[in-house]
């Protein structure tokens, strides 16, 4: 169910998003799957992966500087013929230097967050099509719908072995199917954005900067994002199942049960923000789960029982997700309309470089020692992440707060375009 004040071309992009969302949640999956069986050496594989992150970050900054001036839904119909060509290009091809250049400039994501070229244009989009008050309820469920077709995306990557099994054909092709797969599906989502309405951002001009008046809490919130993803980097899936393999001797199968459940827990908590947030604001939001859910993860390492271990990292999954629909919801907020393309993007860049950097410290410190130095580092770094965000931001209210503590005259309302008329919300 969408907020009443959603515009219908809600419905549309939240369909768009699934569809990737499927598509991004299998290809992580099997990207090194495939280029193992094309006889990839591992460090051409890591260079591979590296180039689609620095080379999504790259064109999702610049999406987010001229989506004012190209149109919001051309550059989202651009990005799927991108998406597209990607999916051709890793199915015909099996050579690293042409592989190594299409994932620099192509759509792969290898990893469970949505930083492309995609986001910063859908939540600008998102954030124009509902009313201040809706706000963050649709970016929950934004979030949740991501989620859970990732997750779902997630199994489906089990399909090119069924195909072997079932069909007896070679693995390199049954994997190739699933990057045409991969293309078919964005011209999929292509064909949803062009459907929606053509908008536009009112009072975008091509001589206007693409961060104005805004500039100086953006690159505040930027930095202090970063900091929040680089201790996140310490503690990704991958390294919380290596520590649990090291710790507990715990069998695949186990850690998949404990990380699908983690995985629901997160998606469920989605839709448990939005209310948090309309009690508390988004600010205090964003604090009082995240740190909770962090002073659990400092808590693990210390923790002797496997069972309470599990509980601890259940607990933290119910609770350190809900800023990430408060967080989007509170960027839009407090930036002017022009200036959300490249508040989005110069936001969520930063994230995915800094979450870049401290996986492999994570895996030296496991090398020296089972006992989690990673999630206690990670943990202390998003302390104190959570500390400084209420300290610099406590008082840096959106409009919907401030209409809640100061009654005044009714806000003006933002203008508008569609189908080439300005409309007013």
């Amino acid at each position: 169910m969408l907020p009443q004040s959603a515009h219908p071309d809600v419905a549309r992009i939240l369909w768009a998003k699934a569809l990737r969302a499927f598509a991004d949640g299998f290809v992580s999956i099997l990207l090194p799957a495939y280029l193992l069986a094309l006889g990839l050496a591992p460090l051409e594989i890591g260079t591979i992966a590296t180039a689609t992150l620095l080379g999504s970050a790259a064109m999702t900054l610049a999406v987010g500087f001229i989506a004012g001036r190209a149109g919001l839904r051309a550059l989202l119909i651009g990005a799927t013929v991108l998406m597209f060509a990607t999916g051709l290009g890793f199915a015909g091809l099996t050579s690293f230097w042409p592989l190594l250049l299409i994932a620099s400039v192509g759509t792969l994501n290898p990893s469970s967050g949505d930083v492309s070229v995609f986001a910063p244009v859908e939540q600008t989009l998102l954030a124009h099509a509902v009313g201040d008050a809706d706000r963050t309820a649709l970016f929950a469920r934004y979030s949740l719908v991501g989620a859970l077709s990732g997750a779902l995306g997630t199994l489906f990557a089990s399909a090119p072995e069924l195909i072997v099994a079932r069909f007896a054909v070679p693995q390199v092709a049954a994997l190739q199917a699933m990057f045409v797969l991969y293309a078919a599906i964005g011209l999929a989502a292509g064909l949803i954005y062009r459907s929606i309405a053509p908008w536009r951002i009112a009072g975008d001009t091509a001589a206007r900067p693409a961060l104005g008046p805004s500039r100086r809490i953006v690159y505040r919130l930027a930095a202090l994002f970063s900091v929040d993803s680089f201790g996140g980097g310490f503690l990704v899936q991958s390294i919380l199942a290596l520590w649990l393999f090291q710790r507990f001797d715990l069998s695949l199968t186990a850690a998949a049960n404990i990380f699908f459940w983690s995985n629901v827990l997160t998606a469920l908590s989605y839709l448990a923000a939005a209310p948090i947030a309309r009690r508390i604001g988004l600010i205090n939001t964003m604090v009082f789960t995240h740190l909770p859910a962090n002073l659990c993860l400092v808590a693990i390492p210390f923790a002797t029982a496997l069972w309470s271990v599990i509980g601890l990292l259940l607990v933290r999954s119910l609770l350190s997700q809900m800023d990430v629909p408060t967080r989007t919801s509170y960027v839009m907020a407090v930036v002017t309309p022009p200036e959300r393309p490249a508040a989005a993007s110069v936001t969520a860049v930063p994230r995915s470089l800094a979450a870049a950097a401290s996986p492999t410290l994570a895996g030296y410190l496991l090398s020296l020692s089972s006992f989690g130095w990673p999630l206690l580092a990670g943990g202390a770094v998003k302390i104190a992440y959570d500390l400084a965000l209420l300290a610099m931001f406590r008082h840096v209210r959106p409009p919907e707060e401030r209409r809640m503590t100061t009654p005044a005259a009714p806000p003006r309302p933002i203008p508008r375009e569609r189908h080439g008329r300005t409309w007013m919300r």
